[in-house]
């Protein structure tokens, strides 16, 4: 049984489903690829991915190759219930309701489990954990999985040394086609779309502090910096700081640079990266926002506890009251500022990462009796294919080696 907010917002979802497909041309050629071939004929696909419009295109170009489909949200937060409408419409089961409890949104990702999945794609690695966790008699029946994002590789790859991580998982966020566009170019612009359309406030002018120099870094510092505000970067890596020096950014300690920020944008997927020994040092009216996959990186704990008084500043903002009388403001509380206060990614950004989820997903299924557990790298066949046909569709041609060339590089 489906847990949808309300059916009835079926129609709203579908609108906006069908004006992201139209914009994610490699994904709808895919589909067409999958409908002839049917690669998940009989096989079941357990989905837990930021459940917006875009999510839910890829969940119908799976469903295209024959899959069974069981739906659920990576966050309370950027769960569109509309959206969660149109597919539970359509047929598919889907458990994933805007802003639930922390004891809903568990239930919901067990839910989706106990369907008995062949393929799991994971965002973060909540379904993984709970495979492992909860449902270890149901492991024998995995093929494997796909995981979208740095924070769920952090995991994977921690479960991997350990020996812990019982089927395969491709690592979809180190692919080319994902990370150097999606984590790039879909963060910087989301959570600087995310910010503004919250807060009304104008970005010129202003300190940004940015909390890690990831690729989601590099895109968030980039934007700001086009938007014309002076940008901070905070690292712990020491080649990644000397790249956000290069590339013209001031680098410093979050120590230093929590007196001068006016605004501040966690992107490392580590957790404390904003303390309580910063919330004191920064400026009366400074926003703390947070761009990593879960609620961490800002320690809502910490300022709760050390606040005075808080109380709602704004809609999905909350104001918190220090003891020396200085206010800070939080967006979203802690969680993902570009899909709590927005859209998201661009669809012709997730056009590209969403690509990578459905080749990996039919690359596990046509590859199901050699694989073993551990992690694994995207073929690189992959990236190529998806970087040709979205060259295609922009109607972009590029050079080719000529046989003296190739003759020169061996190949």
């Amino acid at each position: 049984m489906h847990h949808i907010h309300d059916i009835g917002l079926a129609p709203q979802g579908e609108e906006k489903i069908r004006w992201v497909a139209q914009h994610m041309p490699v994904l709808g050629a895919i589909a067409e690829d999958f409908r002839r071939d049917q690669p998940f004929k009989g096989l079941k696909i357990t989905l837990s991915v930021h459940l917006e419009a875009k999510t839910a295109w890829l969940c119908r170009v799976l469903e295209m190759g024959g899959a069974q489909m069981h739906v659920t949200g990576s966050n309370p937060l950027s769960t569109q219930d509309d959206v969660a409408a149109a597919l539970a419409a359509g047929g598919m089961d889907v458990h994933a309701v805007h802003g639930v409890s922390q004891e809903e949104y568990d239930r919901d990702l067990c839910a989706v489990l106990e369907a008995g999945p062949n393929i799991i794609i994971d965002d973060g690695g909540d379904l993984v954990e709970r495979m492992h966790s909860r449902f270890p008699h149901r492991i024998p029946q995995v093929i494997g999985g796909c995981e979208e994002t740095t924070t769920g590789i952090l995991r994977l790859k921690a479960m991997d040394r350990a020996g812990t991580l019982r089927f395969p998982m491709v690592l979809v966020n180190d692919a080319d086609c994902k990370h150097l566009f999606d984590n790039r170019y879909g963060t910087g612009q989301s959570v600087w779309d995310g910010i503004m359309r919250t807060t009304n406030l104008i970005i010129a002018g202003k300190t940004v502090v940015v909390g890690g120099y990831g690729w989601c870094g590099k895109g968030v510092a980039l934007r700001a910096a086009g938007l014309g505000a002076q940008v901070i970067v905070t690292e712990v890596d020491p080649i990644r700081a000397i790249e956000a020096h290069m590339d013209g950014y001031t680098v410093m300690p979050m120590e230093q640079a929590a007196e001068k920020g006016d605004i501040f944008v966690t992107v490392t997927g580590c957790d404390g990266v904003i303390r309580r020994e910063h919330f004191s040092r920064m400026k009366d009216g400074a926003i703390l926002t947070n761009a990593g996959h879960f609620d961490v990186e800002v320690d809502m704990k910490g300022l709760r506890e050390l606040a005075v008084s808080h109380y709602t500043a704004r809609q999905n903002i909350q104001g918190y009251t220090l003891p020396n009388g200085r206010t800070l403001f939080v967006l979203a509380e802690g969680r993902l500022v570009n899909l709590a206060s927005g859209d998201g990614h661009p669809a012709e950004i997730m056009d590209m990462s969403f690509a990578v989820q459905a080749l990996g997903a039919r690359w596990l299924a046509d590859h199901r009796d050699g694989l073993r557990p551990g992690v694994i790298q995207v073929p690189r066949e992959i990236d190529e294919a998806i970087a040709r046909k979205k060259l295609e569709t922009l109607n972009i041609s590029i050079d080719s080696l000529s046989p003296e060339q190739k003759e020169y590089l061996g190949c």
